[in-house]
């Protein structure tokens, strides 16, 4: 695919993201209340724009593994069901698994352990620790770095590597995608502490739903061709 042909959606995804977030830079300084308890609430306008491009990237997966299941090697229906259940997760994660919406009350077990008394595992707090610090943070922008930054430059460099990707069914961001998301990390430092990680996941997610849909080598996901071909 060419690194630098964008189609009509991932235009819209790319302006949508970047408007969005300086939007809601703006409102944390002009009108920080607005920002918190509207804009970026839980269940709020940010928080289901972030469930909605997960929902989309697992639909994509599933679709992909039907498509592909009896085409392709078992790593790759691996690979796909492991996107999708990913994406899954972080959407009900996203919206404590509808709890709020359904008007639930949490378990014993989360009202003690939940740092939000909340019905999801991000929150809680393990032997004094963070479960969202330590793994749904610090691990997840260390796992982010080295598949945007180092993972495309193997790809491309090593043929066992570029091979064996190809073969396992990892989407490879592209060029455009790995820059948006430098640029997502930029923007949210100009915004307080406090929802800024709304902003964050929002952008995070918008550009996952970017690379599951349109990654560099997305010709492995044809039915008609071979998992090497480019």
């Amino acid at each position: 695919m060419n690194d630098t042909a964008l189609t009509k959606v991932e235009i819209f995804v790319l302006y949508l993201v970047l408007g969005l977030i300086l939007f809601g830079i703006v409102l944390s300084r002009t009108d920080p209340y607005w920002f918190e308890f509207t804009y970026a609430v839980e269940d709020g306008f940010i928080e289901w724009m972030t469930v909605l491009p997960l929902l989309a990237a697992m639909v994509i997966s599933v679709k992909r593994f039907f498509n592909l299941y009896n085409k392709r090697k078992w790593l790759f229906g691996v690979t796909l069901l492991g996107i999708a259940a990913f994406s899954f997760f972080a959407a009900g994660e996203e919206l404590s698994w509808g709890q709020r919406l359904l008007g639930l009350e949490s378990s014993d077990f989360f009202k003690k352990n939940n740092a939000q008394r909340e019905t999801n595992f991000h929150n809680l707090i393990v032997g004094g620790h963070s479960i969202n610090l330590l793994v749904f943070s610090r691990l997840l922008i260390l796992v982010a770095a080295l598949y945007l930054l180092v993972l495309p430059y193997v790809y491309q460099r090593s043929a066992f590597v570029y091979t064996f990707i190809n073969q396992a069914g990892v989407p490879i961001p592209r060029s455009y995608q790995v820059i948006a998301f430098l640029l997502v990390f930029v923007l949210i430092s100009l915004c307080p502490l406090g929802k800024r990680a709304e902003l964050l996941e929002f952008g995070g997610c918008c550009l996952f739903f970017l690379i599951v849909q349109y990654p560099k080598n997305k010709n492995i996901y044809d039915g008609r061709n071979s998992p090497d071909s480019q």
